[in-house]
């Protein structure tokens, strides 16, 4: 059940993934409530980072020195890495994690992200770049590789660990697959027999039973959960009782799950200011409504209105009566 990294121990091994856009500190927050093994934070692009100027709003953002978050960051020079991963260091980061996954063009295109597996040699002298330059573990978080004919997470795996990576997290899909198909969870056992750290099992894992098979399958020492817990921020929780037999989380329903969500909502706007916040918040509140069933009508006025106070009115509403209705 614990997962040791480094000095580190995860207990239990059942992570949030990292999603842009979507774990930021406000849901990183409230999922570690309710209970996870570690939290990472949304990909943090290197050069970018360091070229402004540092203040409490970034700090805020990484939550770097906050027990069992890691901070992933992202890149293509070992220059900014490096000195990127000094910055968040000197912050008071526990853990920092390399982005060699991202599928998204606008990185790939960047040369960062997946697209560094096509070029392994240099993805090496970014791990090295960023190893050395701090003292608190660094992982790699990547994909089985760029497409079936470029399978090399193995090898990539096997040449961080040299490296002085101190775990991987795999994701079950080539880059080229992006989030088509389903994960090959199997794939990921030919890395677990290449390395001796740590191996997290990643993709579609969305329930107690995917979080099952994933492991059996991959043979990884623990599992890391994405889209799986948008608008279930329990779900690791749960994941931890039904496989570690950690204590059940209290799963909120009617107007309990109203007080969760109209506290979730409080704190983006808060985090985010306003007029931000109402735009951030909206994905959110989606995917409670669509746990919860919310009648498209009332779903479409939560998502539409500009006024808080009435949002957090009609949440009462799109959640506690949905939720009596489902039960």
């Amino acid at each position: 059940m614990t997962l040791h990294l480094a000095d580190k121990t995860l207990n239990p091994p059942v992570l949030l993934a990292p999603m842009a856009g979507i774990t930021d500190r406000p849901f990183r927050d409230l999922v570690m409530r309710f209970g996870a093994g570690m939290v990472v934070s949304e990909m943090v692009a290197s050069q970018e980072m360091v070229q402004a100027k540092p203040g409490v709003r970034e700090r805020a953002e990484l939550s770097a020195d906050v027990e069992n978050t890691a901070v992933q960051l992202a890149g293509r020079e070992a220059h900014w890495m490096a000195e990127a991963a000094r910055q968040v260091a000197d912050r008071g980061a526990r853990v920092i994690d390399i982005n060699m996954g991202c599928p998204a063009k606008k990185v790939t295109n960047g040369y960062s992200g997946s697209a560094l597996l096509k070029t392994p040699d240099h993805a090496l002298t970014l791990i090295e770049a960023v190893v050395e330059a701090v003292e608190i573990p660094v992982t790699l978080k990547t994909r089985l590789g760029w497409d079936d004919a470029l399978l090399n997470a193995p090898d990539v795996a096997r040449r961080a660990e040299g490296a002085g990576i101190k775990m991987v997290t795999i994701h079950g899909r080539t880059r080229c697959q992006f989030y088509k198909g389903h994960a090959d969870w199997q794939a990921i056992r030919a890395v677990k027999q290449a390395v001796s750290i740590p191996v997290i099992a990643n993709g579609d894992i969305i329930d107690t039973k995917a979080a099952h098979t994933a492991l059996d399958q991959s043979g990884a020492d623990g599992v890391m959960v994405g889209r799986g817990a948008q608008g279930k921020p329990w779900l690791l929780a749960q994941i931890c009782h039904d496989i570690y037999g950690t204590d059940a989380p209290e799963i909120p329903k009617g107007a309990e799950l109203v007080a969760m969500v109209r506290a979730h909502y409080q704190a983006m706007l808060e985090f985010y200011g306003t007029d931000l916040g109402l735009r951030v918040a909206r994905k959110h509140l989606g995917w409670y409504m669509d746990e919860a069933g919310t009648p498209a009508p009332l779903r479409r006025a939560v998502l539409t209105s500009r006024d808080t106070q009435e949002v957090l009115r009609l949440l009462d509403e799109a959640l506690d009566c949905a939720a009596e209705v489902a039960a």
